[in-house]
């Protein structure tokens, strides 16, 4: 199903980067398939049967998200710029504060996923290294070494990212603590159209590792998208 999916999507990365990888473009061609759009996608975060929503809307460079944890909607900011990250909490009222390193590695509403996962920040790490080529899930990817830069918050610090070597979409992220224990897997499993034959991320299974096993599973999932104007 991935195969026939991926084939029709319109986010493609240059041929020739198949032919001569290298890794920084083929990160940042990861990050412009998962940004490059004007979509809203609503949906929900999914563990042990209880759900909260979530909702990204996406404006190239400028992404925020929506949480509802039972009080006021929850909304932080993820700017982007050339070289830059930023990520900014938004009050009420509008105003925006930088997003707190501490709160990085909170769960959000007891489920497997952070907000440094929901932000993917550790994608703007600078420094990517070319590992070689594996399939997941029977599609030849690119595996790409991304390091901590110092003084950089989160509990992750060494990520490795599997990108499909033809449409540049990741397929699968894997996040490693300081002793090299593997404690975060994600990995995508399926997406959707959002029309003019566009696709976007549809389902991805987020997994906590303790001790070399699993210790939860939180399921990511957008069960509406809708493309808007620029």
């Amino acid at each position: 199903m991935l195969r026939a999916i991926f084939s029709t999507m319109v986010l493609m990365i240059s041929t020739a980067m198949a032919q001569d990888p290298d890794p920084a473009k083929i990160i940042e061609g990861a990050r412009v398939a998962a940004t490059l759009q004007q979509t809203d996608l609503g949906g929900s975060l999914s563990k042990n049967g209880t759900k909260t929503p979530v909702q990204l809307f996406l404006r190239g460079k400028d992404i925020q998200f929506a949480l509802e944890l039972g009080g006021p909607t929850q909304r932080f900011h993820l700017r982007l710029g050339d070289g830059e990250y930023n990520l900014f909490e938004v009050d009420p009222a509008g105003k925006t504060t930088r997003f707190p390193d501490a709160k990085l590695i909170q769960p959000i509403a007891g489920t497997d996923v952070t907000y440094e996962d929901l932000s993917f920040q550790f994608f703007y790490w600078p420094g990517a290294i070319y590992v070689g080529t594996e399939n997941v899930a029977g599609q030849p990817c690119y595996k790409i070494r991304l390091n901590k830069p110092a003084g950089s918050g989160g509990q992750y610090e060494v990520v490795y990212v599997w990108v499909h070597t033809k449409y540049g979409a990741f397929m699968k992220v894997g996040g490693f603590n300081k002793k090299g224990e593997l404690i975060k897997l994600f990995e995508v499993e399926d997406v959707m159209s959002i029309g003019n034959g566009v696709y976007t991320l549809k389902k991805m299974k987020v997994a906590t590792y303790a001790g070399g096993r699993v210790s939860g599973i939180t399921n990511l999932l957008f069960e509406k998208a809708k493309a808007v104007g620029p």
